[in-house]
């Protein structure tokens, strides 16, 4: 079997693989993250896994398989990455607070020097959250690493 490389620090994606019993290797990738300005929102989340998977590839054996993974949030037409920090965190959850948006993950497949890329897209409604709610998710769950400023796994708890 073919080294698989696993080209994500996201402990979500890392799981997933164990669950399935798929060895696999974490090489993270430190690619840059921007994008054209002129890409559509849904098409955000599989270009910046493309892009890092090329990383890996470019720095690892041609004989792997390498699996690279992005997760975007889109509200009303805006692409919501990760927060920079708390206040930006907040801001995005005030935005998405009683409003519908969607969830992309782009994931790209390298395998015998063929790429492979394709995305899905989740439509999540939150409920209206209050500033304490937010505030308290924010601190006591730090989603500086996630999309939006929230992982699907974590409950938003009344304060």
């Amino acid at each position: 079997m073919k080294k698989i490389l696993l080209a994500s620090q996201s402990p979500r994606r890392k799981q997933l693989l164990e669950w399935a019993d798929i060895p696999f290797e974490v090489v993270v990738s430190h690619a840059d993250e921007s994008y054209p300005a002129a890409l559509r929102a849904h098409e955000v989340a599989s270009f910046l896994a493309k892009k890092k998977a090329e990383e890996i590839v470019r720095l690892h054996q041609p004989d792997t398989l390498v699996l690279a993974a992005d997760t975007i949030v889109v509200c009303d037409g805006l692409v919501l990455e990760k927060p920079k920090d708390r206040n930006d965190a907040i801001q995005m959850l005030t935005r998405l607070s009683g409003n519908h948006h969607q969830v992309i993950t782009g994931v790209c497949l390298y395998h015998e020097k063929m790429y492979d890329c394709f995305q899905d897209t989740t439509d999540v409604v939150f409920h209206a959250l209050t500033l304490a709610q937010i505030t308290y998710y924010v601190d006591q769950y730090k989603p500086f690493d996630k999309a939006g400023a929230y992982g699907i796994q974590e409950w938003i708890g009344v304060v």
